[in-house]
């Protein structure tokens, strides 16, 4: 169901999200934001073992991913999401480095990309989830 107000067109489904972060606070904030600009966001997980079982139960069209989570790093997890039933498409965020401190990872990696936390908009996370 898309709310009043949202940011999407109508007719047009919202993309459906998994907000993967240690910090309560900063999910928090995401899924305000982002359901706020018209996505769904279906679930949220705190660690990388989390992660990739919510991914499984939930099938989101997205994964908003922390690179640095309490049990494994974000770029391992965006490959053993690769394993769930339907791709997920998975941008990868950090507040602790720039980009290009990443870059080589995210190159062989199949995340659509990285986003500063200071930078998350919805219009940023379409540009980078984009279509499948």
């Amino acid at each position: 169901m898309v709310r009043a107000g949202s940011r999407c067109h109508a007719g047009q489904v919202p993309p459906t999200l998994l907000i993967v972060d240690d910090h309560a606070g900063f999910r928090a904030f995401a899924r305000a934001m982002l359901e706020s600009e018209g996505f769904e966001v279906v679930g949220e997980a705190v660690d990388a073992a989390g992660a990739v079982v919510e991914c499984r139960r939930l099938e989101p069209d997205l994964v908003l991913l922390d690179v640095i989570l309490p049990d494994g790093d974000g770029f391992d997890v965006c490959e053993q999401l690769t394993e769930c039933g339907s791709l997920p498409r998975v941008v990868i965020l950090t507040s602790s480095r720039d980009a290009e401190a990443y870059a080589d990872r995210l190159a062989s990696t199949s995340a659509r990309g990285f986003l500063p936390k200071e930078q998350l908009t919805g219009a940023a996370l379409l540009a980078l989830g984009g279509a499948r």
